[in-house]
């Protein structure tokens, strides 16, 4: 009896190395699902096929333990680097709509608003790098 003892206390020490192991790496995730009552089914229905089961019995009370593939966040979507530029002088006849347009035109991607510094008002372009 000693002996089964020690052999399961060493397989539930090696369960938990394991599990330390594969959450620091981030790859493996486990969700603690309650009471072992269709343990396997529970853990495969909310994890998805490739998830494994188990029922922890270390705590007196038998407790489903569902370990599954972590997903990674998404990554958010790099903005892309402005860059600035000019297309001239906004004036009576090139206002907002206008620079804009010349901005399109001289730069890919670009955009441009007048930009009044004292009394001069020029048109600055922004476009993706």
């Amino acid at each position: 009896m000693e002996t089964v003892t020690s052999l399961v206390f060493i397989v539930n020490l090696l369960i938990i190395f394991t599990s330390v192991v594969n959450q620091a790496r981030g790859d493996t995730c486990i969700d603690g699902l309650g009471y072992c009552n269709n343990c396997d089914e529970r853990c495969k229905a909310k994890h998805g096929p490739s998830s494994e089961s188990s029922c922890d019995r270390s705590v007196g009370v038998p407790l489903c333990k569902c370990y599954y593939e972590c997903e990674s966040p998404p990554s958010p979507p790099a903005q892309p680097k402005k860059c600035d530029g000019g297309a001239g002088i906004c004036s009576q006849r090139c206002q907002g709509q206008c620079c804009d347009m010349n901005c399109a035109q001289k730069y890919i991607g670009g955009h441009g608003f007048c930009n009044t510094l004292g009394t001069f008002s020029f048109c600055q372009c922004e476009y993706p790098c």
